[in-house]
């Protein structure tokens, strides 16, 4: 058994840990309440933006717009978005094993793809996976990126699709759904209007002025750019919950481990005075012969 004093020192390295991984899960706490509350503000836009591109498409006035044209996917984009910094659990982890099922379909349908990556742990994932193209790679973005960060991934992709050179754009992101249920997807943007989706009565009797092929031509880049935006924000509160529970989870360890070291110790310094009484009596008795 360790003596008293390696206990105590072992005491003392876990309570300062637990300090660490309490604030941690305090901070992550306050950026999570942020992020979700900005993830929800956006999603009714987003829900609407993805309900006007599928109207659009069901009007038959997209078959020609470079945006919404369907062709057959033989070279695929993905956007994979994780973190910057671990201690988040199965975050990142989660995400690159979808990415990884994502690569060996498209190796059986012999599908090429090339990806952009937001987070510095997916830019390190990538850069190990052999045969895969790496356009891009985007780090440290703030919880809400501003404009000109967003429109870069934006004009990179629409260029890319428009131009022919790629036939499909995937986000690959960690959905938010609550703060203790996260689920890692991949999304369909390009081409517009590809996934189906159940359009309100709003949408289909609202009036577009001037026309609609005018509000398709204004609007398509920017509803698509809604959605990218929408899974940077869920990808972000995703990873903050995560990390709150990663550390909620270690904190709660560290104390089960100081309370087990705490009563390793009362019984070496309990053994220790047994002992030292043991001998003292022992004496006794030898003197008295």
């Amino acid at each position: 058994m360790p003596s008293t004093q390696a206990l105590k020192s072992r005491i003392r390295s876990v309570k300062s840990t637990k300090q660490i991984t309490k604030a941690m899960q305090m901070v992550a706490a306050s950026k999570m309440r942020r992020a979700q509350e900005a993830t929800k503000a956006s999603a009714p836009y987003t829900k609407a933006a993805s309900e006007i591109l599928a109207y659009l498409a069901s009007q038959g006035l997209t078959r020609h717009h470079p945006l919404f044209i369907e062709r057959p996917v033989k070279k695929r984009l993905i956007i994979l978005i994780a973190s910057d910094k671990g201690l988040a659990g199965a975050y990142n982890s989660n995400v690159m094993r979808l990415y990884m099922k994502t690569l060996a379909a498209d190796k059986q349908s012999q599908t090429e793809n090339e990806v952009i990556t937001v987070g510095r742990r997916a830019t390190t994932f990538v850069n190990r996976v052999k045969h895969t193209n790496l356009l891009s790679a985007y780090e440290y973005l703030p919880d809400r990126p501003a404009g000109h960060e967003l429109y870069s991934i934006l004009d990179t992709v629409t260029k890319r699709f428009t131009d022919g050179e790629v036939d499909a754009v995937d986000v690959v992101y960690t959905e938010f759904i609550s703060s203790m249920k996260q689920q890692v997807v991949s999304k369909r943007i390009l081409p517009a209007g590809f996934e189906k989706t159940d359009i309100s009565e709003n949408i289909r009797i609202a009036e577009y002025e001037p026309d609609l092929e005018t509000v398709l031509d204004g609007a398509a880049s920017r509803l698509i750019g809604a959605q990218v935006f929408q899974a940077l924000l869920d990808a972000r509160a995703s990873e903050h919950s995560m990390r709150m529970l990663a550390m909620k989870n270690a904190t709660d360890n560290a104390s089960d481990l100081v309370d087990d070291l705490t009563l390793a110790m009362n019984q070496a310094r309990q053994g220790a005075i047994t002992q030292e009484l043991a001998e003292i009596s022992g004496g006794v008795e030898a003197l008295k012969d």
